[in-house]
């Protein structure tokens, strides 16, 4: 089985009747104001080549009239493209009959709206188990299943819940019930979180991502909120003018973006929540052996300029920091290393995120150590990288 689940070529939408014009000037690189005003035809996509990896969070993100909704729309073919073919594990959308389509769409592939889309009419239940009864499962095994997703999505003890009698995030939980009840392969999330505030919000973002976790599903999120892009995307896409920008982790976007728009795009992110701390830490300029003399100790704190060292044991095992002072009044006591090592120093792995090391680094008056899962140290966050990766 590949490790791309959806791939699109040369992927087009254009609304218009001189379409062949409109595609000749684009090629060219005009933009999609010049095509509306010379050609008429609205450019809702042009070009897009993108990769969507199996079991992943991917993002798209952009303005309003960026082209992002469409693009998600035509992943289901409810936006049927002008050009270009949309793969879904090999197989192109395009060319399906109808019946294929809709079996696609029953069982690979279900969407979860910004409006919810619930019927109230029906109760929590009923709107979880109405795809798999449009599908013609039997009352007992939907019923079954729409309550496993029911428990899934934080909602049980609910199931007979009127729509009306629950808040915007629990009835987006059960928009995501019924998507999950099907068990497809993807799921398209179209602005779900958008009408929602923001402690909400910020809760329904902690529950897809453990949801994810947990079920390991492709999950393609729309949203025009970088913060909200950084914090689940696994890998994000930047769409302007029904282009794409640029496609990256949030990490190597933050630190090198494709152009000035996407510099710009998001330069309000909190890096903090984007970046871990290998992405900012430094390698010890000064560093001994727990078997070293204090001698040896002192002359590599002179050496480097610095009033503190790093002691690693074998295989580079962090098992403390010297500092000058402790050394100095080793060097008068006739003590070792041992005898006046700080032990009791914070340590975190490589993969914690800035905004987690924040209180930390406030609070430190030496660089944080980072180490594997061994305990070897790997490098050091100083507070000036603390602060500079906020910026």
């Amino acid at each position: 089985m590949s490790d791309i689940i959806i791939e699109t070529r040369n992927l087009s939408k254009l609304y218009g009747l001189r379409r062949d014009e409109a595609v000749e000037m684009l090629s060219k690189g005009a933009d999609k104001d010049g095509v509306l005003r010379k050609t008429g035809v609205t450019t809702a996509l042009y070009d897009i080549n993108l990769n969507i990896p199996r079991g992943e969070i991917f993002v798209i993100i952009g303005l309003s009239g960026s082209g992002k909704s469409t693009l998600v729309r035509c992943f289901n073919r409810l936006n049927r493209p002008s050009s270009g073919s949309i793969l879904f594990d090999g197989v192109d959308l395009m060319k399906m009959s109808k019946h294929e389509l809709l079996e696609f769409r029953r069982h690979k592939a279900a969407m979860v709206f910004q409006s919810f889309g619930l019927m109230s009419h029906r109760n929590v239940l009923g709107n979880v188990a109405y795809g798999l009864e449009v599908c013609g499962v039997s009352r007992e095994e939907r019923e079954t299943r729409a309550m496993e997703a029911i428990s899934l999505v934080g909602l049980e003890g609910w199931e007979k819940a009127t729509i009306e009698s629950l808040s915007g995030g629990m009835r987006q939980r059960v928009g995501l019930a019924r998507a999950l009840a099907n068990d497809p392969e993807v799921l398209l999330m179209d602005e779900p979180f958008s009408a929602l505030d923001p402690l909400v919000r910020n809760d329904m973002q902690f529950e897809l991502m453990d949801l994810q976790k947990k079920l390991n599903k492709t999950i393609i999120f729309i949203t025009h909120d970088i913060n909200e892009a950084f914090k689940l995307g696994d890998t994000v896409a930047i769409m302007r003018d029904g282009r794409l920008e640029q496609v990256d982790t949030p990490a190597a976007m933050s630190q090198h973006p494709a152009n000035d728009y996407v510099r710009t795009f998001i330069d309000g992110a909190d890096k903090t929540r984007v970046l871990s701390v290998c992405d900012i830490m430094l390698k010890p300029a000064c560093l001994v052996r727990l078997t070293d003399s204090i001698t040896h100790a002192i002359r590599e704190m002179q050496t480097n300029g610095v009033s503190s060292v790093y002691v690693r044991g074998q295989s580079m095992r962090l098992k403390g920091i010297l500092t000058i002072d402790e050394a100095v009044r080793a060097h008068r006591e006739d003590l070792s290393i041992a005898d006046v090592l700080q032990a009791d120093i914070s340590t975190v792995p490589e993969d914690t995120l800035v905004s987690d090391v924040l209180p930390l680094a406030a609070g430190a008056r030496v660089p944080i150590a980072v180490v594997d899962e061994s305990g070897a140290l790997k490098g050091i966050v100083t507070k000036a990288a603390v602060l500079s990766s906020m910026l």
